[in-house]
């Protein structure tokens, strides 16, 4: 008797692994940093990134029941994997270790992205990102929420590269339920004077409902200088310090991406 097995790429095995974990467990705050690129993963490919955050100097006492940021170190793993040239699906798994509450799981997210081929030859690079998941309530006041993510981006002279996210925020479940879209945007240029190296400059912000905005101080804004690293077309390096520059931001964290295709 004779048996067939189906053949998969290792990579979407892998992915197929981590998926899931993430079911069975089932933002971007300090667990993953990132302004996102409108290009998806390549279809058939799988990238694996982890997003190292340590927050030097955060806030030190527990609001709405969640534990303090500083001196917190956030490990997040990001598994991505690509379906088409247009359609791609991401899972985190997110963990902390700090002083406060030694390591734990911290929570899981899924994402699907749809983007606009390059085939397309549009002017900019468009896509749009859904990010939904659950977080424990001793790290967020809200356990469940979902990201909507619309990516625009544009690279002018083979040097210069420009990307904005627009994106909304809505809780889903827990303290924040009633409160709307919440508007965040986010924001990088960056120049590339070699091939293997670029700089720039990020944004990360929190402004509050799309109804009413915070005033200044109760809102979130952290401005990044980055540096991003192209030692081979399969690894991913981004690295930078935050600076917090609002009341209720974390003052100084560090962030670092490490991601590798497969």
């Amino acid at each position: 008797m004779q048996t067939h097995f189906l053949k998969f790429p290792k990579g979407f095995l892998v992915f197929l692994f981590f998926a899931v974990i993430s079911v069975k467990c089932v933002a971007q705050d300090s667990y993953e940093i990132q302004v996102y690129g409108s290009e998806p993963t390549e279809k058939g490919k799988t990238m694996l990134e982890f997003h190292t955050n340590f927050t030097a100097n955060g806030n030190k006492a527990i609001e709405n029941g969640v534990v303090p940021s500083h001196h917190s170190l956030h490990e997040s793993i990001e598994l991505t994997h690509g379906f088409s040239s247009w359609f791609e699906i991401g899972l985190y798994l997110f963990t902390s270790a700090s002083p406060s509450d030694g390591y734990s799981w911290v929570g899981n997210h899924i994402r699907p992205r749809f983007s606009i081929p390059k085939s397309w030859n549009w002017p900019v690079g468009l896509s749009l990102s859904n990010e939904i998941g659950y977080i424990q309530r001793t790290y967020s006041a809200d356990t469940w929420d979902w990201e909507l993510r619309p990516i625009i981006d544009k690279t002018f002279f083979d040097k210069l590269y420009v990307s904005f996210n627009p994106t909304l925020e809505k809780s889903l479940k827990g303290v924040n339920i009633n409160q709307g879209f919440v508007f965040s945007p986010n924001f990088k240029m960056s120049y590339r004077p070699i091939s293997k190296a670029a700089f720039g400059v990020e944004y990360y912000g929190v402004l509050g409902p799309l109804h009413q905005f915070d005033t200044y101080q109760n809102q979130e804004h952290q401005i990044v200088p980055c540096v991003d690293l192209y030692l081979s077309p399969d690894w991913e390096f981004n690295m930078g310090a935050m600076f917090g520059v609002t009341n209720v931001t974390d003052k100084l964290v560090f962030k670092l991406i490490v991601g590798r295709r497969f």
